[in-house]
């Protein structure tokens, strides 16, 4: 039922000395929604979804899974959920198989792992080392390892981080494909089109405080922002001809390049007619929907952070 609520987080703290990292944030997670978390480096994403796991201590606040407490009820929990952290490792020399074996040996209910390793990639690798694994297949291997329990909820931090663009689209795949059986997927990412595509609702953390939360459509909605159409014109084009067009709000060049502002996406139609009649042609015209990267950037600032 998406209606039920799985994870209720309320005022909840953390501290590191004189830095407080999270900030009283309070938040409910939905059972078989893709839940996503997205912030700069330092948000406190990482503390948090520690903290709901029962990795850390919280210093203030509540958190509740299935109705159990991290802290207190650790064991209960780690039985329901899947855990794939940002950065873990297992021993170098135990192969592939037994690292499966290792961990389906600790819970009271665990699946056949072979298709797991399967669906991951990693089914002609079930006899190597980790150590002699690359990067991308030692992800892999610990999302094997966070779902072998068969878990109601699953954390994800950093799901395809180190993963190139064919191995990232599996895991989109395989996210869909948890959400399809009714797991709950807890997901925190960098990449915003990540976010936009799997996730049915977007929180934004920023200096340990939410800045948003919806579904990424309406977070996008919510600014207003404007539809973009890029293109290098051809012949002699007066800013004029531009600035006539219905729904145009403004334009700006840079070098050759010409982009134009609207609200809709109509205008293009309308400046397809206006190049026709003034004897331009816009080359290598393409067009730019607000996305959920300009909110992440409206929201947090473009400075780099470390």
């Amino acid at each position: 039922m998406r209606d039920e609520v799985v994870i209720e987080v309320q005022d909840l703290t953390k501290r590191y000395g004189k830095i407080t990292a999270v900030v009283g944030i309070s938040f409910s997670v939905y059972r078989g929604e893709v839940f996503g978390m997205v912030g700069p480096n330092g948000a406190g994403k990482t503390t948090t979804i520690e903290c709901i796991e029962g990795l850390r201590r919280p210093d203030g606040g509540s958190i509740e899974v299935m109705g159990l407490e991290p802290q207190k009820d650790g064991y209960a929990l780690r039985e329901r959920i899947g855990v794939q952290l940002q950065e873990s490792s297992v021993y170098d020399q135990i192969r592939v198989c037994e690292a499966m074996d290792l961990f389906a040996s600790l819970y009271p209910h665990s699946v056949e792992w072979m298709p797991l390793l399967e669906r991951l990639g990693l089914a002609d690798r079930c006899k190597a080392s980790y150590k002699s694994l690359s990067s991308g297949q030692k992800q892999r291997l610990a999302i094997a390892l966070a779902l072998v329990n068969d878990p109601e909820i699953v954390f994800l931090d950093e799901l395809t981080t180190g993963l190139d663009p064919q191995a990232r689209r599996a895991m989109w795949d395989m996210v869909r494909q948890m959400r399809e059986e009714g797991k709950t997927v807890f997901l925190t990412t960098h990449y915003m089109e990540e976010a936009e595509r799997l996730c049915d609702r977007v929180l934004i953390i920023d200096h340990g405080k939410i800045v948003a939360l919806d579904k990424p459509e309406k977070l996008i909605a919510s600014l207003g922002m404007e539809t973009r159409i890029i293109f290098t014109p051809v012949g002699p084009m007066e800013p004029a001809a531009l600035e006539a067009i219905p729904g145009v709000s403004r334009f700006e060049s840079s070098g050759e390049r010409v982009t134009v502002y609207a609200q809709e996406i109509a205008v293009l139609g309308e400046l397809l007619k206006a190049a026709e009649a003034g004897g331009w042609k816009p080359r290598h015209l393409r067009t730019e929907e607000p996305t959920l990267e300009d909110v992440f950037l409206a929201l947090t600032g473009k400075e780099m952070r470390d």
